[in-house]
């Protein structure tokens, strides 16, 4: 009886509470942690977060060498095509849209990788709090890298296929900013959950750790020379994304 009263509360309160946590950002509690299609399906995880007003943001983002995406337009359309099937550069092309609380991206970035815009690091980033616990507004996004183009598994589309390590390029954003000197601090908060086998708007798979790494941006373009501080997560936390690394390096080979 002893036993399954304790197995009970740590499979069922004490674990689920460990893991998912909001203590540097509370307001994000209960939120949805994944963007939709325009067709409602559920589209690319949210894994990267920023602070900041958006001067404060399109300023980072260009210091870390990042572009912001050019509009959907016809002429945008046209060049990205040709971009693609020419392999010439097109270092602000346009994404597609995804949406969160029912509304497409408020800002878009992106970083080339080779000539064309069929591979490229790009995110996407929504205005979830208009003041966060540091008073500043807060911007959550998804971060993932387009390793080429083909049809939607689940549309027929035409789309860019995302790489499976969406945490990659997550990181990778977190360290453009972090060595552009344009972050005071940098913490977690839960995402989607650790997954292993996650599927994104286009059907491309994925997998996480299901954390939310969120930078706290530098004030009008003061460039910060000292590390940015890190806030600690949970102990739990801090033991789920050791194991984590450990599987991932493993699924990668």
């Amino acid at each position: 009886m002893l036993l399954t009263i304790a197995y009970v509360a740590m499979a069922y309160v004490v674990l689920p509470a460990a893991w998912t946590h909001y203590e540097h950002q509370p307001a994000l509690a209960g939120r949805s942690m994944a963007t939709k299609t325009a067709q409602g399906i559920p589209g690319d995880p949210l894994n990267v977060g920023l602070v900041g007003n958006r001067a404060d943001i399109v300023r980072a983002m260009h210091a870390a060498g990042w572009y912001a995406a050019d509009a959907i337009t016809l002429r945008t359309s046209v060049e990205i095509v040709g971009s693609v099937l020419l392999d010439r550069p097109y270092r602000d092309a346009p994404v597609s849209n995804l949406f969160y609380d029912g509304r497409k991206e408020d800002l878009a970035f992106e970083k080339p990788e080779g000539k064309s815009a069929d591979r490229r690091h790009h995110v996407r980033f929504w205005r979830v709090l208009e003041s966060g616990a540091e008073g500043r507004p807060v911007w959550l996004g998804s971060a993932t890298y387009d390793r080429g183009v083909g049809l939607s598994r689940y549309t027929g589309q035409v789309t860019h296929h995302i790489a499976p390590d969406v945490d990659a390029d997550r990181d990778l954003l977190i360290a453009d900013l972090t060595n552009a000197h344009m972050v005071a601090s940098v913490y977690q908060v839960s995402g989607v959950g650790p997954d292993f086998a996650g599927r994104n708007g286009g059907g491309d798979p994925y997998r996480t750790d299901g954390e939310i790494w969120i930078a706290r941006l530098v004030g009008d373009g003061q460039q910060r020379e000292e590390p940015p501080a890190a806030l600690p997560a949970p102990v739990l936390v801090q033991a789920k994304d050791a194991v984590w690394k450990y599987v991932n390096r493993a699924l990668a080979n």
